[in-house]
């Protein structure tokens, strides 16, 4: 099918060659059109440019975007979508005065979604998860990121990575998965840790790596979870299956997992709640990414990412949900490039980039996503008519989209 929009009032993020990441000083650009189209083939971006040169183009359907900003669709690198079940009382557990750190050690948190995910089915599974993508892409997700980690058994850990790889061939979305088998330590193994991180390495990745379930593999690096040494030893083992590193860091300690990310190439670091100036210039001169989740941190009342002193080093940042039942429990892209621009104090422009162009980086698939290019798939935003595209991060409450585009089709 061949989609036509036009008389689009500003066409954000084109890139008349393939950018792949935005950094620092340069994260202030967003490239835009004004009375603009864009012409989709089939799944793909064929043309684009400014309304008086659009000649005699035609297509099977014609959008009219008279008022309306057109723009990539976001790019979520960071989400725990395939979940059982939900962990609404330890929300109330902590308006009552108990901590995260609290209501894990009491057996809550991972271990709580592990217990509920271990006794679910797989299609029961897939079909809770399969509604809470459906839902994002409507909030104009189009590329997602999506963890293991909440099974914490072989079993249950391969059951979430075949149900991340039905969501990849049954939804329209770009779906990329990640083995976070090295969540949290399971009830049994709370005395005995390194026999666990043996078993994730002598027995989980040889499975994931031969039947190819995950592209990516990450740690929760963090005080009481997985220290550096363990967290080397799982990188190292799947690096040997192929599987990428992508390592939660910095989320209440900083405590070296920033460089530690960086010495084993890993393509994104997420968290970063706590840094310091040892972490910035680790990342200086590298190809890992440093990822925000400021929804995380709203909804914990814990320290943003500092993305204003990221950007200010000249390094590039992207914003991700991290999508879980515990402690952000909401997919919602627009509130976090809000959240960016009232709470990191990131401007418009970099919020957006953060979003899009290298939300997509943070993947490993900013060659075909994450920007208005011609040759690049066809995820779009098309939102109400609004004043600019500032306008989007300032009305934090409102559901300013019109339609989305994903893959080359209206969903």
């Amino acid at each position: 099918m061949s989609i036509l929009i036009k008389n689009i009032k500003e066409l954000l993020q084109t890139r008349e060659n393939n950018v792949t990441i935005v950094k620092g000083e340069d994260m202030k650009k967003l490239p835009t059109l004004k009375n603009a189209y864009v012409l989709i083939e089939h799944d793909t971006i064929v043309e684009y440019g400014k309304m008086e040169d659009i000649g005699d183009l035609q297509a099977e359907k014609i959008i009219d975007a008279t008022g309306q900003i057109v723009m990539p669709a976001w790019c979520d690198s960071h989400t725990h979508i395939v979940y059982a079940g939900n962990r609404e009382q330890e929300f109330v557990d902590r308006i009552n005065g108990l901590s995260y750190e609290e209501i894990a050690n009491r057996g809550g948190g991972i271990l709580n979604s592990a217990e509920k995910l271990q006794n679910t089915s797989e299609d029961e599974l897939y079909n809770q998860s399969a509604k809470r993508l459906m839902s994002v892409m409507k909030m104009g997700t189009g590329a997602i990121e999506i963890k293991s980690g909440y099974g914490l058994t072989l079993d249950a850990e391969l059951k979430m990575l075949r149900v991340i790889k039905r969501l990849k061939q049954q939804f329209p979305a770009k779906v990329k998965s990640t083995f976070l088998g090295a969540h949290a330590f399971p009830k049994e193994f709370k005395d005995t840790p390194d026999a666990y991180v043996d078993l994730i390495i002598n027995e989980m990745i040889p499975i994931i790596g031969k039947e190819q379930l995950a592209n990516y593999i990450d740690v929760f690096c963090e005080k009481g979870y997985f220290n550096l040494e363990q967290t080397e030893r799982i990188i190292k083992a799947g690096k040997a299956f192929n599987l990428v590193a992508k390592i939660h860091v910095n989320q209440f300690n900083a405590f070296g997992g920033i460089a530690l990310g960086v010495k084993h190439d890993a393509l994104s670091v997420d968290h970063l709640e706590e840094m310091n100036d040892e972490d910035i210039e680790a990342l200086k001169g590298s190809n890992t990414i440093p990822v925000g989740l400021p929804s995380c941190s709203y909804f914990l009342s814990i320290p943003y990412t500092p993305a204003r002193k990221i950007i200010d080093a000249g390094l590039p940042f992207a914003l991700a949900t991290d999508y879980n039942p515990g402690s952000t429990p909401s997919g919602n892209m627009n509130f976090v490039v809000s959240t960016a621009c009232i709470k990191m104090k990131i401007t418009p422009e970099e919020a957006i980039n953060a979003a899009t162009i290298n939300g997509a980086y943070a993947m490993g698939i900013s060659n075909m996503y994450g920007s208005i290019c011609r040759g690049k798939k066809a995820n779009i935003i098309i939102t109400k008519p609004i004043s600019s595209y500032n306008y989007i991060p300032y009305a934090f409450g409102d559901n300013l989209i019109d339609k989305v585009i994903v893959n080359g089709m209206i969903v």
